[in-house]
């Protein structure tokens, strides 16, 4: 692991933006207000310092209709622990994990020696997200990002992340055409582009924040987990002091019990 650790560009700024200020562009809840929206939240990114590389990638999104039908046909929030931890495949990837942490324990030791967040966790993520990078997305990221700030179901929570996108393309940190989730996430661990912008680290010493690199990502996610109060040496399982931090990876509590399961198992 190499002891430079670069933090990707500040978001700050654009955060204090999209959190304080009132956003004027209308929501609306089918695609057919989609391009006057554009127009809209084109001049709102403008103010927020996106320049013309990330206007030009709003100017091409396509209203996304797989992550509106993804957004509301989500079923694991109703899933039982057992159910969820089957359909997920929990013993493949505690399998899997198991391996990966034997084939390379120093990256592992590195990054909790860096960051305080155990192996477990971080491959547990990694294999829960993206089945250890073997599917990373099938969507283009800012159509999708752009698509949630417009619907209205959850607006002022996608705005800033369809900012940080824009930001990102702007500052040439992530391409106009970069494939991720249905949600707008992106790389081994599926940051959203605003944590993306605010946690990402370059992992690997090469100078780039890159999180479709494997040891970016999982450097980040460990970046995002310890900025999330995770106490190194401290327990992660429910009612531990670490629980809160997965918590804040994923909303979803039988996706948080899976995660902390798993990495014990992983863990030994």
């Amino acid at each position: 692991m190499p002891k430079k650790m670069i933090v990707l560009l500040k978001a700050g700024a654009f955060l204090a933006f999209g959190s304080s200020a009132a956003l004027a562009a209308s929501c609306g809840n089918t695609g057919s207000g989609f391009a006057a929206w554009k127009q809209e939240f084109a001049r709102e990114a403008a103010a927020a310092g996106v320049g013309d590389r990330g206007l030009q990638a709003l100017s091409s999104a396509q209203y996304a209709d797989r992550t509106i039908a993804a957004d509301r046909n989500q079923k694991s929030f109703n899933y039982s622990l057992e159910k969820f931890m089957q359909v997920r495949g929990a013993d493949t990837i505690v399998a899997q994990g198991r391996k990966r942490l034997a084939r390379d324990p120093d990256f592992y030791r590195s990054l909790e020696a860096a960051y305080g967040v155990p192996a477990g966790v971080l491959i547990a993520i990694h294999g829960m997200e993206t089945a250890f990078g073997s599917f990373m997305g099938d969507s283009n990221v800012v159509s999708a990002i752009t698509t949630l700030a417009y619907d209205c179901r959850r607006s002022d929570f996608f705005t800033p992340h369809a900012l940080a996108a824009l930001m990102m393309v702007d500052r040439g940190s992530m391409a106009a055409g970069a494939i991720g989730a249905r949600h707008g996430e992106l790389g081994h661990t599926q940051f959203l582009p605003g944590n993306a912008l605010r946690y990402g680290v370059d992992g690997d010493g090469n100078g780039v924040v890159d999180l479709t690199r494997e040891a970016d990502a999982l450097a980040s996610t460990a970046n995002y987990l310890r900025a999330k109060g995770w106490q190194p040496g401290r327990g992660y399982q429910k009612g531990e002091p670490n629980y809160s931090a997965i918590q804040e990876w994923n909303a979803a509590g039988v996706y948080q019990q899976a995660i902390a399961i798993m990495a014990q198992r992983i863990d030994g």
